[in-house]
């Protein structure tokens, strides 16, 4: 789940959807026992603005406490994604949520040891001080992950893409029903069809943090004492299935460099499986991290599957979000290894209008001919009209 960042859609509410509960969760059990909430800051930063204007300074140093904590929990999410990056991790966002798993379970703690106190008392910053770097520390993960598309622990941007995307809905729904082309005066993202998709989407994530919401208030009704274990739990769950899940290798291709023989505007790398993992399903390392590295003058570049990978929806796209990327940066990515059960994967994920038959090959040797093929073609430029 954290190995590299979401780039599809699918694949950034995926990862909301699986997240936005816990930021409910935790945000009711902060309401119902501390009295205010710390999924978010919005609310926080006007009360803030009122505390001082009406000068209630007891009050604007609790606000102002809320918002040191969670700008520090977003302060910590950046060290460790960072750290993990300039080390060279291949799963960085392991780090920020252990941290959180480890903040979750201390205000589950706080929460049990000030039971029966008065929400006056100093316990009431600890435990709020703990839910709200969670909270921060959360939020800027995701935001990382998904390169600022989405947020998990607060709903104001989902609420708001909804009724944009609600609209944009029902005028395609309304043009289908008429048979109506799309006019060119109309962008062509007003009326695509992955709008009732992406519709259905954001209702999830809203649906998500509302159910978090409710079995939080659940919870605390039902085991008080052991409320908050469920995201604890949840969280400790997802890091070790990341960490016990083994991911690829990717080096440089050893036929090419015994056998073939590439100029240098082409480079040809291979997947490989981990020593002593077996057969075990392996995720794709990030492949991001693999382009930006690639030297300057490669213009093309082969990514050999070989049997490594387990290429299912999830796997095709992000292949084709990297195979964008690389067209982004001026490259050309072929990838070697795709069988024709492989393409019908891809066809049924939706990456069939990146991932097509000019950038996918079913063996090495025909991807380096289709990639000398496509060095020569971008030497000699584009052809004069």
């Amino acid at each position: 789940m954290f190995v590299s960042q979401a780039r599809s859609i699918t694949q950034q509410s995926r990862l909301a959807i699986t997240l936005a509960w816990v930021a409910g969760y935790t945000n009711i059990l902060t309401l119902i026992t501390c009295g205010t909430a710390t999924s978010h800051v919005s609310g926080t930063l006007s009360q803030w603005g009122l505390d001082l204007v009406e000068g209630k300074w007891a009050l604007m140093a609790f606000t102002s406490f809320l918002l040191v904590t969670f700008f520090a929990g977003a302060v910590a999410s950046g060290v460790c994604t960072e750290t993990g990056r300039r080390r060279g991790w291949q799963s960085i966002y392991v780090l920020p949520m252990a941290v959180q798993a480890v903040l979750l379970a201390a205000f589950a703690a706080a929460l049990e040891w000030m039971a029966g106190e008065r929400p006056e008392t100093g316990h009431l910053y600890l435990a709020t001080g703990l839910a709200s770097t969670a909270m921060g520390l959360q939020n800027a993960t995701i935001t990382r992950i998904s390169s600022g598309v989405v947020r998990t622990t607060h709903m104001t941007g989902v609420v708001t893409d909804l009724g944009l995307e609600l609209v944009q809905c029902l005028y395609w729904l309304r043009d289908r029903a008429n048979g109506a082309t799309t006019p060119s005066r109309v962008p062509t993202q007003a009326t695509a069809a992955p709008t009732m998709r992406r519709l259905l989407l954001l209702l999830s994530i809203a649906g998500s943090f509302a159910l978090g919401a409710g079995l939080g208030a659940l919870a605390h009704r039902l085991i008080p004492d052991q409320a908050m274990a469920p995201p604890v739990l949840f969280l400790a769950w997802i890091i070790v299935q990341d960490i016990s899940t083994p991911i690829c290798d990717l080096a440089p291709s050893d036929l090419v460099d015994e056998d073939l023989g590439l100029p240098r505007g082409i480079v040809a790398h291979g997947l490989r499986r981990r020593k002593g993992a077996g057969r075990r399903f392996h995720r794709l390392p990030d492949l991001q991290r693999w382009l930006d590295t690639l030297p300057a003058e490669a213009r093309v570049a082969i990514l050999d599957l070989g049997d490594a990978v387990t290429l299912d929806e999830n796997t095709a796209l992000e292949l084709a979000a990297v195979a964008r990327q690389a067209e982004t940066s001026g490259r050309r990515l072929i990838f070697a290894g795709v069988g024709p059960s492989q393409f019908r994967v891809i066809q049924r994920a939706g990456a069939g209008d990146t991932l097509d038959q000019t950038n996918l090959c079913s063996d090495l040797e025909l991807a380096v001919a289709r990639g000398l093929h496509e060095l020569d073609a971008r030497s000699r430029g584009p052809r004069p009209r």
